[in-house]
Order: structure tokens, then sequence, then C-alpha cells
């Protein structure tokens, strides 16, 4: 029986089909968006198990390196807005695959660096190349599913941080154990090499999977095409949406989620960066065992992204899923902090704050979708990415620069568990009750 028919013939039924409908939906699209946002985490955050060898042979400080790896984000964010914007006049299918090509060849490139200024200027390429990818899909989402279910939506994609950390880090300490030295190249530099390629040649599959929008999917039917565009066309003309992008920048909300997810961002970026330096200090031993044992906050994270975007979803309630998780990752961090020099409690604490870090995420990319669409949602998506991207490059400045000074983690930890409660009191404070 078709979808149109059951609609016909029994009404009640129609949410039963709809909802058959946007499972499909989720089934086609979201894994394979999973898939390419892991390939963009591991190429953006393998610097840091680069990290543990790159740093010896090329003669860099801390410093030099914090500065490395956060320098990407002055690149994204130079380039996120103007990224999303063509993507809404393009479509998705041509943005997408052009990003993960480009980010692809500038992480093989990384092979290539000798010296600060060479690291500095490849980083910041990637970001270039790479800015747009992030807040390209969560609104390229937006054209298939209802705000009712996004925070789901949006975790199950999102997954792909905490995916990407656990095996990121196998693969990465496989790499560096077992390539070191293969025709004349170091680890790190075959760590590159490896993991560049296949970002390249997803994007040509990018081209060949994607469809843009529903109208475009050949495996939904006509009935099924016009249920799902019929919904999004209805929510999107309430008038309490903005839909250009000059009143997104005018919008004051806007901001202040920027400003939040700068605070989220910098202890998601701590973890990335920093995580496989955090537990060589205490003391682990081998390239794989760090790798491995650095997949623990992600698997536990990634648990908590999905039940915590269910749980959000089937409440209606946004604001204090957010608002305690990011509150759970502060006091991790925090405890991280405390902890360091003893190993298990140290991992321990990193974990809890990975849990209330990756937790937050679907929740929060729910709150700005509830009061943007068009262009401002292409737009002010953007730009609340970048904006909050940039912790992306003051935290691991700031802490690379503080143990250079300090040679302890302990104050870099204590200054990002910091802006994690700071997130927590924004939202509390000034986020509205939207359900």
């Amino acid at each position: 029986m078709t979808y149109a028919t059951v609609v016909k013939t029994d009404p009640g039924a129609a949410g039963q089909a709809l909802e058959a409908t946007y499972k499909k939906i989720a089934y086609r699209l979201v894994p394979f968006l999973v898939f390419l946002f892991v390939l963009a985490w591991v190429d953006r955050v393998n610097v840091g198990f680069a990290k543990l060898q790159m740093l010896t042979d090329l003669h860099f400080s801390e410093a030099v390196y914090g500065l490395g790896a956060g320098v990407f984000f002055i690149g994204y964010f130079l380039f996120e807005v103007p990224s999303n914007l063509l993507l809404e006049k393009i479509g998705a299918r041509k943005t997408l695959a052009r990003i993960t090509i480009l980010w692809g060849l500038a992480s093989m490139a990384m092979v290539f660096v000798t010296t600060p200024l060479s690291f500095y200027v490849i980083r910041f390429l990637l970001g270039v190349f790479e800015a747009g990818f992030f807040p390209g899909v969560v609104l390229y989402l937006t054209y298939w599913f209802p705000a009712a279910r996004r925070a789901r939506i949006n975790g199950l994609f999102m997954t792909s941080f905490a995916i990407a950390g656990v095996v990121g880090g196998p693969i990465a300490g496989y790499i560096m154990s077992a390539m070191g030295g293969v025709a004349g190249f170091a680890n790190w530099q075959w760590l590159f090499l490896l993991e560049g390629v296949p970002s390249i040649l997803a994007g040509f599959a990018v081209l060949l999977y994607l469809p843009e929008k529903p109208i475009n999917a050949k495996w939904l039917s006509e009935a099924e095409k016009r249920a799902v565009t019929q919904a999004l066309v209805a929510e999107n003309q309430d008038a309490t949406k903005h839909s250009s992008f000059g009143a997104a920048l005018a919008n004051s909300r806007v901001w202040l989620c920027a400003v939040i997810y700068f605070c989220v961002v910098s202890g998601n970026a701590t973890i990335a960066f920093w995580l496989p330096s955090i537990i060589k200090e205490l003391g682990v031993v081998g390239n794989l065992q760090i790798g491995l044992l650095s997949a623990i906050p992600f698997i536990a994270g990634t648990i908590a992204m999905i039940l915590n975007g269910i749980h959000s979803d089937k409440t209606g309630e946004r604001r204090m899923h957010c608002a305690l998780a990011t509150l759970l990752a502060s006091v991790g961090l925090a405890l991280a902090a405390l902890s360091l020099g003893h190993a298990v409690l140290a991992i321990m604490a990193m974990t809890l704050a990975a849990i209330g870090i990756l937790a937050s995420f679907p929740v929060f990319w729910s709150i700005p979708a509830a009061f943007l669409s068009g262009t401002a949602a292409a737009g002010g998506i953007a730009l609340i990415n970048s904006i909050g991207n940039l912790a992306g490059f003051a935290a691991p400045y700031i802490i690379g620069s503080l143990k250079t000074s300090t040679g302890s983690l302990t104050s870099g930890l204590y200054f990002v568990a910091a802006l994690e409660l700071c997130s927590t009191i924004l939202v509390v404070l000034f986020i509205k009750k939207v359900r």
C-alpha cells in the first residue's frame, strides 16, 4: 500500500506514514553525513597525535603547536559565512563536495611542514577549505526535517564528533606506531598522508550519492516528497522566524548563541587537541595505547549525545538539556585539572567532561533553528558556528602558552572549565523557554 493510499483511506495513519518517511530519510542521509564529518574531524585533529613525535622532529615548542592547532579556526572563521551563503545559492552537493576534496588535499600537504610558518600556513588553509561544512550540514538537515525532530537528528549527525574520537585515536596510534621510517617518511607524515586520501575520494562520492532536497530524492515516492516538503513550507511561514541574513545579523539572539557556542567549543577543542598529550603525561607509553585510551571519553560522549537529543525531542525542552550538559562539562574539566598525575582519576574526569560537552551540541543547535529560516538560517547558523569555533583557536593557544610558561596543563584546564560554566549561566539566564 502506497503512502498516498494510506493517507486517503485512513487519515489517522498519516502520522505513522510520515514517521516512516522520516526514518527512511534519516537512514539514507545521516550515516553518509556522519562518515563525511568523521573524515573532517580526523583531518582536523590528527595533529594532536602527530604532535607526539612531530614537535621533537621539527623542534617546535608547545606554544608553536598551540598556535598552529588553533590557527585553523581563523581560516574557518573568515570563510564560514560566505561558504554557507554560497550553499544556499548553488546547493549542498557542489558545496560539500568542494569542501571535502579541498580539506583532504590540505591535510595531505601537512607532510611538507618543516618550519613554524609552513605549519601555520597549511593549518590556516585547512580551516579555509573546511569552512562551511558543519553549518552546511546543519542547514542541509533543515531542508529535510522539521524543528520538532532536529535535536535527535542533529544528535545522530553529531555522533560523528564522538565516532571520530573513537576510531580516530586507535587508527592514528597504529599509524604512528607502525609507519615510522617507511619510504623515508616519519610516522606523523604518514598519518597526514593516509588520513587525507579518503576525504578526497569521499568528495567525489558526495556528487553521486547526496540529493539536494526531498524533491530530488529518487528513493522517495511523490506522495512522500509532497508530505515532507509541505511540512517544512508550513513551518517556515511562521511569522516569528527571521528569513533574511540582515535580520539574522540584527537579532541579538544570534549573537548570544555565538557567545554560548564559543564557550562550549572551547571544551571540545581542549579534548580534541590535548587529550593525547594529557594521557601521555599520565605515564602511558606507546602511541597505540594512547590512541586506545583516548577513545574512552568519546565512546561515553557518543551515548550521552544520542540520549540527550532523544530526550530533548521527547519532552520538547531545550534550555535545561543544554545548560546541565555544559555544567557537567565544567565540573569534569575542573576535576581533570585537580587529578593530573593520577591516571585513572584524570581519564574518568575527562570522560565526564566529554559527556557534558558532546551532549550539549545537538540540543544547542535546535535553539537557533527555532527562530531562523531561509537565508537567515544559512547565514545565522554559519555566523554562530564561525564565531563559536574561534574558541578552537583561543583554547589550544592559551593552553599551549600556559603550559610553556608553567610547565603544567592545570591552569589551562581551569580556564576552559570556567568558559563551560559561563555557557551554563548564559543559557539559564538569557535563553527563553522554547518548546
